[in-house]
């Protein structure tokens, strides 16, 4: 017998998915959900509980026999009753229907819904009028119109006040939004080991390409303008006999951004430390990302053929950021190497497949493909072109796939080295060809039984994201932390602390950990110093995490994606302001009075100094527009220098109320001369919120 899943036990036990995992922990069998699969002695052993419970109970006396009659009794004879009855009756009928609940509760109307239903669907369900379903909503404090849709519980509530019996359909609810396909389970026996899938991570110019140059044995930095990867790609090389998949990515953003849509695709990070210049901001970023990812690390200590090479103070700084190497006590490996020389190349290849075999990866090569997507394009010639990488099963030439929201029948496949392949293994990389459309990168590929197939999994998902777009999804916010903590949603609140300087920083991050209480963990998961941006607001979003600033600002590319990730930035001059939002906002007591509404940018292109000493700065508005009574910030390098209000706004030689895109201007800001070429003038008013 092969294994069953939850729901399918349940279906065929005629109980509850709820009902039947309570069974199952009273039995000590651990199981996560409904989707969990149970060993054919664990489904005898439960199927042998439902039998005994299905025995009819042992009568001791007639009692209970004779308050049924007692009850039937009373019910029969409850319309017979005269209008005056005694007070001792009235107790004795009350008391009878109490009874005759609890006996015929089994006759109560069952409807069945999912994990949400509309309004109107939900009267029709019940056979009451909208108007009563909306008016139960109403005294419960659910505000829904006829066309809104309602959750499990409220409409539970309105439909036990009612007499009806709700239950949830968690297996309809989980397929419509989520398990369009289910990926079946591989036995222990069937699993063998494959390549690590690998990528290269650290800061600028510390030698990440030229490191994967050296691997490979290629000369791709030549090639590249600059010496910057151009695109993200995968490669494989071979040592003693067996495989590494690299993966050509730009650094931690690509790395990031597909872990943001679901897909974890890396299993070992490789973090570049130049030897002569030590742990740098983006160092420290890639350390961050490979620790939310939960990938281990290995430390390459690049450069060592410079002068001024010093691998103890690489050592040291890593150590200050969380990286303990094996020979300080720690249990991540580290490799001194030099990819312009070639040194310990081969060290480091064999540290990544030892930590690989400590990490035991494994898959089953006998079944249908499943992978991710790396990059994917759009080719003149071959028309929707991605790169794959296999990660379980075997993909071959012909086989029917779905990857999000395109499918097709793979017409051909080719490897790192461009040869044609007819089939591609687990931790195999390749550019496939036969797709309908482009699909993302961090897209899953399944391979199906048929086209058919495929191209019904591929239209279900395109309705479901129109569905969604109409709903916002829940991202975490200090304004709705409460709710969410005491509704158990949240139980981690990460959060991205970006400040002018460093000392902030660390200042910020020690305190947050002080404000951890029973109910949530307040943690630190990237600090740095600088202007808020695209890769910041990325990693909130990956790893819900709410975003900090003190005295710098958002890039206009970091806010414009804040808003569409749904990432709540919060902007300080005072570290206290920031903990006590945050302390406030857990105990549920958060209420802000103010908000900023952004009115314009302006970038300074010229100075002028006027003969009372005053400076004026000559401007040219980029967004939206300056007025002339409005507050402006001075930014310079995403570091906010002063926050004021303008003193004079010109046109020429005229007095100007507002000045809008596209126009220049001149503006002077009260008390404040330290103005340069290149700078930001930013303007914005505050705007009251009701209480």
């Amino acid at each position: 017998m092969s294994k069953v899943r939850v729901y399918q036990l349940a279906k065929d036990l005629g109980l509850t998915n709820k009902e039947l995992i309570s069974k199952l922990e009273d039995l000590a069998i651990n199981v996560s959900n409904h989707m969990s699969a149970l060993e054919e002695e664990e489904v005898e052993l439960i199927k042998q509980l439902i039998e005994e419970e299905k025995q009819p109970p042992v009568q001791d006396n007639g009692e209970d026999v004779e308050e049924e009659i007692e009850i039937e009794k009373n019910k029969n004879n409850n319309s017979k009753k005269p209008k005056n009855k005694k007070k001792n009756e009235d107790k004795t009928i009350n008391k009878s229907h109490e009874n005759e609940k609890e006996l015929y509760i089994e006759d109560m109307p069952i409807i069945e819904i999912g994990e949400r239903i509309v309004v109107k669907d939900f009267a029709v369900a019940i056979k009451k009028s909208v108007n009563e379903v909306i008016s139960k909503l109403i005294h419960m404090g659910v505000m829904a119109t006829i066309n809104q849709e309602i959750d499990f519980e409220s409409a539970e509530k309105i439909a036990n006040e009612l007499g009806i019996e709700v239950i949830k359909n968690e297996v309809e609810a989980k397929e419509e939004e989520e398990v369009d396909f289910i990926i079946p389970i591989d036995k222990e026996e069937d699993l063998k080991f494959r390549p690590p899938v690998v990528t290269v991570m650290g800061h600028v110019d510390h030698g990440k390409t030229s490191l994967l140059d050296a691997i490979r044995k290629t000369k791709v930095t030549e090639k590249e303008a600059g010496g910057i990867t151009q695109h993200i790609g995968a490669s494989e090389v071979e040592i003693n006999g067996k495989k590494i998949v690299f993966l050509d990515t730009p650094g931690h953003e690509a790395f990031t951004a597909m872990r943001a849509r679901g897909a974890k695709v890396t299993d070992i990070a490789i973090l570049v430390v130049a030897a002569d210049d030590g742990v740098m901001p983006q160092t420290i970023e890639a350390i961050n990302h490979a620790k939310a990812a939960e990938v281990p690390i290995i430390v390459a200590i690049n450069k060592m053929d410079k002068e001024g090479a010093n691998p103890d103070r690489v050592k040291q700084e890593l150590a200050d950021n969380g990286i303990l190497i094996e020979e300080w006590g720690g249990d991540v490996v580290s490799v001194p190497v030099s990819a312009l020389k070639g040194t310990n190349i081969d060290t480091l290849l064999e540290m990544i497949l030892l930590v690989a075999e400590m990490e035991n990866f494994r898959a089953n090569p006998n079944r249908k493909a499943v992978g991710t997507v790396v990059e994917a394009q759009l080719d003149k010639g071959k028309g929707s072109v991605a790169t794959v990488i296999v990660q379980n099963g075997t993909l071959k030439i012909g086989d029917s796939v779905v990857i999000g929201t395109s499918h097709g029948r793979v017409r051909a496949m080719v490897n790192s080295k461009g040869k044609n392949l007819k089939q591609a293994g687990p931790s195999t990389a390749v550019e496939i060809t036969g797709l309908s459309d482009v699909p993302l990168a961090g897209d899953q590929l399944i391979a199906v039984a048929d086209d058919k197939k495929a191209r019904e999994i591929a239209t279900n998902r395109i309705n479901k994201i129109k569905e969604q777009q109409l709903k916002s999804s829940q991202k975490i916010s200090l304004d709705a932390l409460f709710s969410q903590v005491q509704e158990g949603q949240i139980k981690e609140l990460n959060v991205i602390v970006k400040a002018d300087v460093q000392g902030s920083v660390e200042a910020v991050r020690q305190s947050l950990g002080k404000l951890s209480n029973d109910k949530v963990v307040v943690k630190s998961i990237h600090g740095g110093v600088g202007a808020i941006t695209e890769t910041d607001v990325m990693l909130a979003s990956a790893s819900n995490a709410i975003i900090i600033g003190f005295n710098v600002r958002p890039s206009s590319g970091a806010s414009s994606l804040a808003d569409k990730e749904e990432v709540d930035i919060r902007l300080y001059k005072i570290i206290y302001n920031a903990l006590e939002d945050l302390e406030a906002a857990m105990k549920g007591m958060l209420d802000p009075e103010f908000k900023e509404v952004e009115l314009g940018k302006a970038q300074v292109r010229a100075t002028f100094k006027l003969p009372n000493g005053s400076v004026i700065a000559g401007c040219y508005v980029t967004e939206g527009k300056i007025l002339r009574n409005a507050n402006v910030r001075l930014v310079r390098d995403g570091i906010v220098i002063t926050d004021g209000t303008i003193s004079s706004l010109k046109r020429f030689k005229d007095d100007a109320k507002e000045v809008a895109t596209g126009y220049e201007c001149g503006i002077g800001i009260y008390n404040f001369n330290n103005i340069k070429e290149g700078d930001i003038i930013e303007a914005y008013k505050m705007q009251e919120i009701e209480r």
